[in-house]
């Protein structure tokens, strides 16, 4: 489980039900429907990131408590190395006792544009979001 958590809108984590004549999820929040665990191991490009704070983040998994989820950051900005998810797993053990989670450093694509996946991973759970003070 991620060491830290945030507190958003209930909405924001909803499963939302499948409409079979839309076939799409209404209703889903943007945090679940980010869920892009799936994806990343198959070397596909992630589900719509979300956003929070002003930064874009992508669930990797999801539960009872809530969803965990890594930022996403431009290459230029992330402080180590990056790799693919092929490469990151090479060393299995090694990867799944990384303090800074397993998906740290590794790549994805969105929208044509890669990024990384930066971690600590970070918990996102239902309650009443906190309201940021400007003064």
């Amino acid at each position: 489980m991620a060491a830290r958590s945030h507190t958003v809108e209930p909405s924001r984590l909803a499963f939302g039900a499948w409409c079979h004549a839309s076939e799409k999820h209404l209703g889903e929040g943007d945090i679940r429907a980010s869920y892009s665990a799936d994806r990343i191991g198959m070397g596909r490009p992630v589900r719509k990131p979300f956003r929070y704070v002003g930064e874009l983040w992508v669930c990797v998994g999801t539960g009872p408590l809530g969803a965990e989820a890594y930022r996403l950051l431009q290459p230029s900005l992330y402080g180590g190395t990056a790799r693919s998810y092929h490469d990151r797993c090479r060393d299995g053990e090694r990867a799944r006792g990384d303090p800074a989670g397993f998906y740290d450093g590794i790549t994805v694509h969105h929208a044509g544009r890669e990024l990384v996946m930066a971690g600590p991973p970070v918990m996102f759970v239902a309650g009443e979001e906190a309201q940021l003070s400007l003064f």
